[in-house]
């Protein structure tokens, strides 16, 4: 599923713009222009990060990743030894910091199952999601500057004899602080009815300014327009 996203020669790790920004509109459905082959500060998607470290690794029962730093076509990144704690680097600078704890999994499986439901939910929480949710604090994204960074994202799981969970929408979160904030977004992970596992997403945002209906209105069909004309 994943061996087209990105390119491996021993234990490094590379990605081109190509490879970034088809599994961003195919994979994620996540048309954030930082994802577009010919964006001048062009970063590979942190949830394809994510996807190769379950893939490589598995799926421990608590997972927390942390995201550094932005990827872009000139970084090869050292794939480590797997360990309860690592760091994915280029020998110098850390992009991603790991840590994972209780019993793994390498199902093949779940891990798919896992990788697609969460970079689906990833992928198209903007705009529907995170517009509203400032909304309630009358504020909103700065349109023509738009920076939300992907800062953080766990995963808990009550066990690991589970194949094919489904993600349902949690209640999120937008804490303002001035012209900044930081926005939580839970999900919950179902299989048979039950509850399996919960997880977070938290991102930062900057430039908050205050909210305009028209300009969310222009902000969403620009937005929309962006995913019907690149969408592959």
């Amino acid at each position: 599923m994943l061996s087209s996203f990105y390119h491996q020669t021993d234990d490094r790790i590379s990605f081109t713009r190509e490879q970034g920004s088809r599994f961003a509109k195919l994979i994620a459905d996540d048309f954030n222009p930082l994802h577009d082959v010919d964006a001048k500060k062009f970063c590979v998607p942190g949830d394809l990060l994510f996807s190769l470290i379950l893939n490589k690794f598995g799926i421990s029962e608590k997972m927390h990743f942390t995201f550094c730093g932005m990827v872009d076509e000139t970084v090869e990144l050292i794939l480590p030894q797997g360990a309860d704690k690592f760091d994915l680097t280029d020998g110098e600078k850390v992009y991603l910091s790991v840590e994972r704890s209780g019993a793994t999994s390498t199902c093949q499986t779940l891990t798919d199952s896992l990788i697609k439901n969460y970079v689906e939910f990833s992928g198209t929480t903007f705009p529907h999601v995170i517009i509203p949710l400032m909304g309630k604090q009358a504020v909103m994204i700065n349109p023509s500057r738009p920076m939300v960074i992907y800062e953080s994202m766990s995963i808990d799981l009550k066990h690991l004899d589970i194949q094919a969970p489904e993600l349902e929408f949690a209640e999120p979160e937008f804490e303002l602080n001035g012209k900044r904030g930081k926005i939580i977004l839970r999900f919950n992970l179902m299989e048979n009815g039950l509850l399996v596992g919960t997880g977070e997403k938290h991102m930062l945002v900057s430039g908050i300014r205050e909210y305009c209906q028209a300009t969310v209105d222009d902000l969403i069909a620009f937005y929309n327009e962006r995913k019907e004309t690149l969408k592959p």
